[in-house]
């Protein structure tokens, strides 16, 4: 799984909710929350490329660019990474951390409740 910088994945998640974009395209979506010039957006793409993580196919004076990676895959590595550096691997002291941290919320509780019960037998 190619890494993906925070600013890689802002165009990443405008090609994961739609694709094949051209360039413009993306710098389009992407441009006016981030305050990027063309050239920014253009850089990030080729960073991109390079990793793997978009693919470019030329559609006669321009390029398409379609994600490589799925989000699900890209969710769960960068999930994976997180628990695996923070927590050595296991998920229940992340959620014992928030918990701590009083960061859960009744909805939230519920919603574990229920995870537990579909994983048990």
């Amino acid at each position: 799984m190619p890494v993906i910088t925070e600013a890689e994945s802002v165009l990443m998640e405008v090609l994961w909710r739609k694709s094949p974009l051209t360039a413009e395209e993306i710098a389009s979506e992407a441009e006016p929350a981030q305050g990027w010039t063309f050239a920014t957006v253009k850089t990030l793409l080729n960073r991109l490329l390079k990793k793997g993580a978009v693919t470019a196919e030329q559609d006669r004076r321009r390029y398409l660019y379609r994600p490589a990676v799925t989000r699900a895959d890209y969710v769960l590595a960068e999930s994976r990474t997180l628990i695996d550096r923070l927590f050595s691997g296991r998920l229940a002291p992340l959620v014992s951390h928030f918990n701590a941290a009083q960061q859960l919320t009744p909805e939230d509780i519920a919603e574990l409740k229920r995870l537990i019960q579909e994983l048990e037998p």
